[in-house]
């Protein structure tokens, strides 16, 4: 029997109850709580922040350094201004890093992995600060950010952290009980999807095995790899190990040419990627490049069909498709084409696109106005081509703000663009098959080879389809699985070298 004091629906108390409700003042979620930014950066080189020395061309004493604004994509809003480093710069950086090499590379390899160590922990103690900066710079939401990228920057370094004190077990080819050598001066160059990841890829394997580095941030987003260099100050790494040199393509042309530098690593675009080799060529550098890719997503008719769709919403469109193992190519076995198709339709219009700093949003704002313009003239070349287009309109998009609703074509042939080129945004194109032999030879019917998944129940096909994939990693059934501990690389214009595990430290030894 119902307590007669008990508050109901029509009852009074239940209506103060339910007023006071509106009356409350909930406390700031943590994301909504903006970190410090000063008004402007300079570059990092050995060990502290200074101002660039300008432009390559010769300048007035009274005139100011270069420096450019950073963008809020989600606002169109200046962040901050960031140093435009020149020639100058880089040559400056180099040489810090050269005199810092011969005590880093000599300092015992445990004492190098308590460098990594503190660098780590430091990134999970800042975890907050870092999550709102990387969505405020790069427009990809707070959930990933706070969920993957800064955790996996961290444990990037934890990992190789792990390494610096054993890589005389590595690399058996190396003379016995000997550590291998390190190269020198790395120069590393990064891209804007995964700012401070990227950067914990370049960084941490190249200081286990003892090397020094310059590292270039993108230019759109450079503010987490900033405070990466805030970290190297506090953790008290010896000056001139790590050196931060921030700007656009004419600052990294300036560190490919550098005649000091033994390394290059490089992640972007095939375009950029296929001039570096050539820069670099006869050189004498070695050269890792992390490139392009047009990644299929393959769907069996035996497959998880509920599985399989949640992992090609993962595939592409995951930190707004700006990922170049992306699965932008999508292939379904004719049988369940069409179930498949009405299904993805159903979870793609349940996708939330806005603010990234709301932990309910799925798609955040595209990187910037440039990338927004490539991603719709691939939009437009779709149509044009004769494709059909399937957006979701559920959301309402804000007024200011670079923004790209997802989705994806059907009636794609091979030869459209939209099947060949990569777009690097929440665009996805279906294709169908009918056998495993004809998705296999679609599949690899591309000049790229980066990633590639396959999805069915059948152990046995699984190990025939994927063993014949041209592909750098191939997951089966899942999507963008990252970790520390294993390689990632491409093929043909996908690149070359391996990032992560310990086929990523080969590139950073002489061995």
């Amino acid at each position: 029997m119902m307590n007669p004091h008990t508050p109901t629906l029509s009852s009074p108390h239940h209506l103060d109850f339910a007023t006071s409700l509106t009356q409350w003042e909930y406390a700031p979620a943590p994301e909504s709580v903006r970190p410090e930014i000063a008004e402007r950066y300079g570059l990092f080189i050995n060990g502290q922040f200074v101002e660039p020395q300008g432009s390559d061309r010769a300048r007035s004493a009274s005139e100011e350094p270069a420096y450019f604004p950073s963008i809020n994509p989600a606002t169109e809003s200046t962040i901050c201004e960031v140093a435009q480093g020149s020639a100058a710069d880089v040559d400056a950086a180099v040489q810090a890093a050269r005199e810092a090499f011969p005590a880093w590379a000599a300092l015992p390899a445990k004492e190098r992995g308590k460098y990594l160590y503190r660098i780590a922990r430091r990134i999970q103690e800042r975890a907050r600060e870092l999550a709102v900066l990387e969505t405020i710079d790069g427009g990809k939401p707070i959930r990933e950010s706070r969920d993957i990228d800064i955790p996996l920057a961290a444990a990037h370094f934890f990992y190789h952290a792990g390494w610096a004190d054993k890589l005389r077990f590595a690399f058996p080819g190396s003379r016995a009980g000997e550590t291998p050598a390190p190269l020198g001066v790395c120069g590393q160059i990064i891209p804007w999807n995964f700012p401070l990841l990227m950067a914990a890829w370049k960084l941490a394997p190249a200081l286990a095995c003892g090397n020094t580095c310059v590292l270039k941030p993108a230019e759109t987003t450079p503010l987490t790899v900033l405070r990466l260099a805030e970290i190297c100050q506090e953790v008290g790494l010896p000056k001139g190990v790590v050196n931060i040199v921030t700007g656009d393509g004419r600052t990294g042309e300036a560190l490919v040419n550098h005649p000091d530098v033994n390394k290059i690593a490089f992640t972007g675009s095939t375009a950029v990627g296929k001039k570096i080799a050539t820069t670099a060529a006869g050189t004498g550098k070695r050269l890792t490049l992390e490139l392009g890719g047009k990644s299929p997503n393959i769907i069996f008719e035996d497959a998880s069909l509920d599985q399989a769709v949640e992992g090609i919403i993962e595939g592409i469109y995951f930190n707004q498709g700006h990922v170049c193992c992306a699965g932008s190519r999508l292939f379904v076995q004719e049988s369940v084409l069409d179930e498949t198709i009405a299904k993805l339709k159903v979870r793609m219009a349940s996708l939330r696109v806005g603010d990234p700093l709301d932990k309910n949003t799925d798609i955040g704002a595209i990187n910037s106005r440039t990338q927004l313009n490539t991603i719709k003239h691939y939009i437009d070349e779709g149509r044009a081509e004769g494709a059909e287009l399937h957006e979701s309109t559920t959301s309402v998009l804000p007024d200011a703000g670079y923004w790209c609703r997802p989705s994806f074509f059907t009636g794609v042939q091979p030869s459209h663009t939209i099947a060949r080129e990569e777009i690097f945004g929440p665009v996805l194109a279906v294709l169908s098959f009918r056998t495993p032999e004809e998705a296999i030879t679609r599949a690899n019917n591309t000049p790229y080879g980066l990633a590639a998944g396959v999805w069915t129940d059948k152990g046995s096909k699984i190990f025939e389809v994927a063993s014949k994939l041209k592909a750098g990693i191939v997951w089966l059934n899942t999507f963008n699985k990252f970790d520390p501990t294993s390689p990632f690389g491409g093929f043909k214009e996908s690149g070359f070298g391996r990032e992560g595990g310990l086929h990523g430290l080969r590139g950073y030894v002489r061995c």
